[in-house]
């Protein structure tokens, strides 16, 4: 049995006192004094992949600030926009009314990640910083030693999966964050000084270690969503088990019609590169159009190229790497026709 290591839990009240907990343990400093070099504070919401990784010893961490009694950290709010504060569980996302008729990729998305009982306790912010994973990095501490450490639980180590690489390239898999990228999300950042709005799209680097661009200070708040009318959305996934995984391939796809006329619109694919990314190439061959099949080869194509799957996850490389244009063809077909989802491809 794997078991958790020792630490002190601080439970804030709002998530300034969080963020001030942070700054206050150290935030982004580094312990060596227990094996592998391990964060001294870290977050913790609905801790369904943190606590799995504590027990593994990818993170030791002395003091971890929990977030489950900050004060309205659980709730959906229309104002315009709709407003979701991280701490809203996946199933409270998922099963929203709002969500499922305007904002449709997002409450597939959500509904797709893991269990039951996982999306009951994991949240939207959560998943939104969901740690980056790889074969060599998922494994017992019993496992790494005996095998070998890898670059991101050792910086000092070779990448096990490209040796020549100058970076980690642990893969970004989270489920929620193409839906909520081609749905214009933005995201609340929050330190002890004050706060900060960013597009989503700009949180995320392609490093498999420093994958996000946020302050080591900073608590992600709250996910903000731009009116919906006018576009359809939905999310497709490749998992090795149908009814619960992590994706091998995910995309997401959105279009806005003026019409018959695509007058805008956004494909992004996750668990194909370090971080999760929009194709504007994808774009670019969808505006204008009827979404006919040429435009869907096109914006398939589009992102089939820019896929870059390694061999560090389930699945082949190259079968992820078609599994990108087929879920693009899938789903765009979807938005096009509502309810032919499993039809054939459109015709080249």
């Amino acid at each position: 049995m794997l078991r958790l290591p020792r630490f002190r839990i601080a439970t804030p009240r709002t998530y300034r006192e969080a963020a001030q907990l942070l700054r206050d343990n150290g935030a982004g400093e580094l312990d060596r004094t227990r094996g592998t070099p391990t964060l001294r504070v870290m977050l913790v919401a609905g801790g369904t992949d943190l606590f799995p990784n504590m027990k593994r010893r990818q993170f030791s961490p002395e003091v971890l600030v929990s977030l489950a009694r900050v004060r309205d950290a659980a709730r959906i709010h229309e104002n315009g926009k709709l407003e979701i504060s991280a701490g809203t569980t996946l199933t409270e996302v998922a099963g929203d009314q709002r969500v499922r008729d305007r904002y449709t990729a997002l409450a597939q998305a959500a509904e797709l990640v893991s269990t039951p009982q996982l999306r009951n306790m994991g949240t939207i912010g959560g998943n939104v910083c969901l740690d980056t994973r790889c074969n060599w990095y998922d494994q017992s501490l019993f496992w790494r030693t005996a095998e070998g450490f890898c670059m991101k639980t050792n910086p000092e180590v070779v990448c096990r999966v490209a040796t020549s690489s100058p970076r980690c390239l642990a893969v970004a898999s989270a489920d929620t964050v193409p839906a909520l990228l081609v749905l214009g999300a933005s995201a609340h950042l929050q330190n002890a000084e004050g706060e900060r709005e960013v597009a989503l799209a700009d949180l995320y680097r392609e490093d498999g270690i420093r994958a996000w661009a946020m302050r080591q200070d900073e608590v992600l708040t709250e996910i903000t969503l731009p009116r919906a009318e006018g576009w359809r959305s939905t999310y497709l996934k490749l998992r090795d088990r149908g009814s619960f995984d992590f994706p091998i391939a995910g995309v997401g796809a959105a279009v806005r019609w003026d019409g018959g006329t695509v007058r805008e619109a956004r494909i992004a694919v996750t668990a194909l590169g370090s971080r999760p990314l929009l194709v504007e190439a994808a774009r670019e061959a969808l505006v204008g159009t009827r979404l006919d099949d040429r435009a869907i080869g096109a914006a398939a194509d589009a992102v089939h190229k820019a896929a870059r799957p390694m061999d560090n996850t389930s699945g082949t490389i190259s079968q992820r790497k078609v599994a990108s244009r087929v879920l693009t063809e899938r789903a765009l077909v979807s938005l096009r026709d509502p309810g032919a989802w499993g039809a054939a491809p459109p015709k080249r």
